[in-house]
């Protein structure tokens, strides 16, 4: 049973986390022993005593190497702990700084991205104010040719129809000219088929006194 108690009191002295918890536990187990042992100084001698006496000393100072090694591996694994932690920590500050940095670096990109962004929005819409206004010229000067090519219309119909008018009145005077040739044509055609006439008539009595006259010399010397 006492062994039980001491490595019950071990164990709870190992994984005590500090002194004054270990300190607790060996006070209990003072306490414990002498509520167990409440008569010992009359059931025991003085021998009997120091015997036990020195046994339990000796069980505490093993009990205090133990707890001292265990002390000892503790701090060495709390100080490799405290040392992967601080590891840790510089690993995570690190990446903090760089996860710090990084957001920055994004920041500025995207400042970057949104300016350009802006700019191009802002040159989109020069682009297309200036295309509206040379839309609204192309549609201006298309209206003032449409305009001109109405007037030139216009006025080549009026030329069309004066140059109708002209090629009408030069035809009317052309035919009035034709006439009057014609007229004129007749009356020299008359003319001429007159002399023609006249001549003729002199031709054939000249041939008809000529052939009368032959033909009396003839008779005559006969």
């Amino acid at each position: 049973m006492a062994a039980v108690d001491v490595l019950d009191l071990y164990d709870k002295l190992r994984l005590a986390p500090d002194e004054e918890a270990r300190a607790r536990l060996i006070a209990q187990a003072f306490s414990l022993l002498e509520a167990r042992y409440p008569h010992l100084d009359d059931l025991v001698t003085t021998r009997e005593l120091s015997t036990s006496e020195l046994k339990l000393i000796k069980e505490i100072e093993l009990v205090r190497g133990e707890i001292k090694e265990t002390e000892l591996r503790l701090v060495k694994e709390i100080e490799a702990v405290r040392a992967e932690i601080e590891k840790v920590r510089g690993e995570t500050e690190k990446v903090r700084g760089e996860l710090k940095e990084t957001e920055l670096r994004l920041v500025k990109e995207i400042e970057s991205v949104r300016a350009e962004t802006e700019k191009v929005r802002a040159e989109l819409k020069e682009t297309e104010l200036r295309l509206v206004k040379e839309i609204e010229l192309v549609r201006a000067e298309t209206e003032k040719v449409r305009a001109e090519l109405k007037e030139t219309e216009l006025r080549l119909v009026k030329e069309i129809e004066a140059v109708r008018g002209e090629i009408k009145e030069t035809e009317l005077r052309l035919v009035k000219e034709i006439e009057a040739v014609r007229a004129e044509l007749k009356v020299e055609i008359a003319r001429t088929y007159a002399g023609i006439l006249k001549w003729s008539f002199l031709f054939w009595a000249t041939q008809l006194g000529a052939v009368l006259l032959l033909f009396w010399r003839l008779t005559g010397k006969a």
